[in-house]
């Protein structure tokens, strides 16, 4: 009798298209045949194939100088469903006003698993450095963004007492180094929950920036534009149950 456990070839062919288009995930990079083989974990033969039937179904483009592969027109298209059915876009104008007032990059996050993902940045007119841009998945426990949701989840993750600060103080902080600043001028971040219209977490609004610009001034001046701005989004979204595990 036929192992009816193994996958037929056709689900393969699509889980390994799936994967191969989860390597883009990020700031819209720009892959070669041979990093896609890499990070999907495939022969270059098979990523290469894989590719050119997704350029073909407009998911993947192909820059005609470099031969590198980038997220094509064709998935924001299907995306976009989604985003409005979210609220997600309905979010934006609220986040690039926020940016616009603060002069910092603000960012939309939600739950995955044990990440935060970001969902939305809305950039400054001025002021921009790439030091705003946070990780695409941050961990939830230990990032701003995924404490912010931590500690509103109605699910328990073991870090109750943990998260009180968070829940006394309306926001959550995090700094990190990084190789070009070190110690001396850490990167901070600070995060707001935004609750859905039934005031369940949602997602978390964050900003940003090197410590030295984004001080404790600096902080108590942006929250409450910050909270201000996830309360309209929260008006604006879908339930989209940010549980946790």
């Amino acid at each position: 009798m036929a192992n009816t456990d193994q996958p037929r070839s056709g689900s393969q062919a699509v889980e390994r298209a799936v994967h191969l288009l989860n390597c883009f995930e990020g700031d819209d990079p720009e892959l070669s045949i041979s990093q896609l083989a890499h990070l999907a974990g495939v022969p270059v033969s098979t990523a290469h194939r894989i590719a050119q039937a997704l350029v073909r179904g407009r998911l993947l483009e192909q820059d005609p100088l470099t031969d590198r592969y980038r997220v094509g027109h064709g998935l924001a298209t299907l995306a976009r469903p989604a985003l409005t059915r979210l609220g997600i876009d309905s979010a934006a104008p609220h986040m690039y006003a926020l940016a616009a007032g603060i002069k910092i990059t603000a960012s939309l996050s939600v739950a995955d698993s044990n990440d935060a993902v970001t969902v939305l940045q809305a950039r400054p007119p001025v002021l921009f450095c790439a030091h705003q841009l946070p990780r695409p998945r941050r961990p939830l426990r230990s990032s701003a963004a995924g404490r912010a949701l931590l500690a509103y989840s109605p699910v328990d993750s073991g870090l109750r007492t943990d998260l009180d600060p968070v829940r006394r103080k309306g926001f959550a902080v995090e700094e990190f180094e990084t190789e070009e600043f070190g110690v001396d001028d850490p990167i901070r971040s600070i995060a707001v929950p935004v609750f859905s219209p039934d005031r369940q977490v949602w997602g978390a609004l964050s900003v940003q920036a090197r410590s030295a610009r984004l001080n404790e001034a600096l902080m108590r001046e942006i929250l409450p534009a910050m909270q201000q701005i996830a309360g309209r989004i929260g008006t604006v979204v879908q339930n989209n149950s940010a549980t946790t595990q």
